[in-house]
């Protein structure tokens, strides 16, 4: 009786041999290797894959299948036997056992990057778009970033942008064109918020939702710009322009009392706001700050001060109210950013603008008009722009949101003074 004269280290020891010759384009040597192994153990997936893999990339499609088939049929095959046995069938133009072999990789690993790419392309030769589409969808999902990607991987996940660019391009061109007469009759703000929902179900636009830095309140829609006539209250502020805007004015002249908006510490992780930390170029002149009235700024600005006190200002201890002239400066941004809470909300009121000065929360993009305020949500992803060679100035203060009935504004005053207690200070929080 003939015993086998391998143990399953030698094994392993000429399989590690058969790959360091394929790593250095030793196929020969490696064949020599591999075949030896399947003598005394037939169903080595690896040696097996190996010389599929090796015939693949010789063009012999034939050979290539025989290896393969058996390597995807061993009991120890992982993923890649089944991926090479998919592209030996295509080699081959067997579109049906392709599939098979695609389907039996992604059995095994759905996400598998490789497979799932092999999926899409597969598809997309059988003609079938719209599952392609999804494929590609998935390839997208689950690759990392294109410059961390293998050389060899990178052009497949590109193409997987350009083909799911390229269908949303067209489902979106359909769409627009089917409902077009629907949607020419409806009042803006109904037409508006239907077609952004279509942008974002294609692709064309993002969707943003409230991303409360700090404390979050549950149960408030997160809407960019909220309607105006929800802050009648409003009106004296707008009427009051002049007279806000004569009170920033000679703020500027003394050029007294300004600061950087972000003073973050040393240290402090800033991110995207490393350019704007402790820079005049985006500047505040604090009226009231982390809940009090700065005196020696509000003598300054009598009329503003009066005003803000008809306004539903939060009461949330060492944080709000607050109230500030914010001034950006010529050739300035401030980058996308999202707020600490969404209990309260943000008004703006232009006193000084300039042109090419803009404004976007979420989808939503607006240029400042002198004299009319709005509110906004700051938990939306927000960012600000002054492209032009002039100061822009705005007067910023916070409300409480307007759907927190009294009785909840109530218990969030009080669990703010609660944290203030607990850490025995006052944290403040930016605006």
């Amino acid at each position: 009786m003939t015993t086998n004269p391998f143990t399953p280290e030698d094994i392993e020891s000429l399989h590690a041999q058969a790959r360091q010759m394929m790593q250095r384009g030793d196929a020969k040597g490696a064949r020599h290797l591999c075949k030896r192994i399947v003598e005394h153990q037939p169903d080595h997936a690896g040696a097996l894959a190996a010389l599929g893999e090796m015939a693949l990339r010789e063009g012999d499609s034939a050979e290539a299948l025989r290896w393969l088939q058996a390597a995807a049929g061993s009991p120890l095959a992982g993923v890649e036997p089944h991926i090479s046995l998919a592209l030996a069938c295509r080699q081959a133009g067997d579109a049906v056992r392709e599939e098979q072999a695609i389907k039996q990789a992604l059995a095994r690993d759905p996400t598998h990057l490789l497979a799932l790419m092999l999926k899409a392309d597969y598809l997309e030769r059988a003609g079938d778009r719209h599952e392609a589409a999804l494929a590609y969808g998935a390839v997208i999902d689950v690759a990392p970033p294109v410059d961390r990607l293998h050389p060899e991987l990178r052009a497949g996940v590109l193409k997987a942008f350009q083909y799911q660019d390229q269908y949303n391009r067209e489902f979106g061109a359909f769409i627009d064109a089917r409902l077009d007469d629907l949607l020419r009759d409806l009042p803006a703000s109904q037409r508006d918020r239907f077609a952004e929902s279509v942008d974002i179900m294609i692709g064309r636009k993002k969707r943003y939702e409230s991303r409360s830095m700090v404390y979050h309140y549950p149960g408030l829609l997160p809407v960019p710009f909220l309607p105006r006539e929800r802050f009648p209250w409003l009106d004296a502020f707008e009427q009051a322009t002049d007279a806000i805007r004569d009170e920033c004015a000679a703020v500027l002249a003394r050029d007294q009392g300004l600061e950087p908006y972000l003073t973050y510490p040393e240290g402090a992780p800033l991110n995207q706001f490393a350019e704007l930390n402790n820079s005049k170029r985006w500047s505040a002149y604090h009226l009231i700050k982390g809940g009090k009235v700065l005196s020696d700024h509000a003598a300054n600005c009598a009329t503003t001060l009066e005003l803000l006190k008809t306004a539903p200002q939060p009461d949330q201890p060492g944080r709000t109210p607050a109230a500030m002239f914010s001034l950006l400066h010529p050739r300035t941004r401030i980058p996308a950013h999202v707020g600490v809470t969404n209990s309260r909300l943000v008004v703006h009121l232009p006193l000084i603008i300039p042109g090419r000065c803009g404004f976007r929360v979420g989808n939503a993009t607006r240029e400042w008009q002198l004299g009319k305020a709005w509110v906004f949500d700051d938990t939306i992803e927000h960012e600000a722009w002054n492209l032009s060679d002039q100061l822009r100035a705005i007067l910023i203060f916070d409300i409480w949101h307007p759907d927190i009935p009294p009785e909840e504004r109530s218990l969030i005053t009080a669990l703010m003074a609660g944290i203030n207690a607990f850490k025995g200070e006052d944290s403040s929080f930016a605006l």
